[in-house]
Parts: C-alpha cells; sequence; structure tokens
C-alpha cells in the first residue's frame, strides 16, 4: 500500500514515521486541548479551595454575628429587667412613703390631743392646787 491510499484510509504517519489514525494537526491540537483542560482543572481546584475558605470564614463570621446578637438580645433583656424592677422598688418606696405620711399626720393629731389633754390635766391640777 501506498502512503496516499493509507492517507485515503485515515492513516497518518507522523515525524518519526509511527502510524497513526489521527491527522497530525489533529493529534497536536487534541494534545494542547488536553494540556489546556488540565490547566483549566488545576485553576478550578484552585478557585474551589478559595470558594471554600471564604465559605468557611463568611460561615464563622456569621456564627460570630449571631452569638453577638444573641447577646445583645440577652443584654436588652436584662435592662428591661433591671428597669422593672427599678420601677416596682420606685412604687413600693412610694407606697411606703404614704403609708409613713399617714402615720405622721396620725402621730401629730395624737400630739396635739395629748398636748390639749396634758394642758386641760395640767390647769385643772394648778386650779386644785389654788383651792386648797
Amino acid at each position: 500500500m501506498s502512503k496516499e491510499s493509507l492517507t485515503e484510509a485515515g492513516l497518518q504517519f507522523d515525524e518519526l514515521s509511527r502510524m497513526r489514525v489521527l491527522d497530525p494537526d489533529v493529534a497536536q491540537s487534541t494534545g494542547e486541548l488536553k494540556t489546556e483542560c488540565k490547566e483549566f482543572m488545576e485553576k478550578i481546584s484552585q478557585f474551589q479551595m478559595v470558594v471554600n475558605g471564604l465559605i468557611k470564614t463568611v460561615d464563622e463570621l456569621a456564627r460570630e454575628a449571631e452569638r453577638e446578637k444573641v447577646k445583645a438580645i440577652g443584654a436588652r433583656n436584662v435592662l428591661k429587667s433591671v428597669a422593672k424592677q427599678r420601677e416596682a422598688q420606685q412604687q413600693q418606696v412610694q407606697a411606703l412613703i404614704a403609708e409613713k405620711k399617714t402615720q405622721l399626720e396620725r402621730y401629730q393629731v395624737e400630739h396635739e390631743a395629748l398636748c390639749k389633754v396634758e394642758s386641760e390635766q395640767t390647769e385643772f391640777i394648778n386650779q386644785f392646787v389654788l383651792q386648797k
């Protein structure tokens, strides 16, 4: 068989005189494509590692933000609780003050009444002593 008849049958010879099924240009293009695919896959792998690192960092930041949010909510609830306790305590103190004022008024009235009784008794004693 001649070289032309082999070429027509789809067989080729490369520069080392080896028989090939593919045209040398197609074989070279295929090799270049294979190399480019390897490089592309390496770049995709690197990109995937970068993305995974970014996702991990974002997840950590999200968890930290959630922890801080929970802390802030807890602190706000504590402040509300303290404010309510302070308000209740203030109401108790106001009620105690009102009670003490009422007691003071009662004692003042009682004191005035006792002073009047003392005065009357002193006057009675003085009159009694003067009559003797």
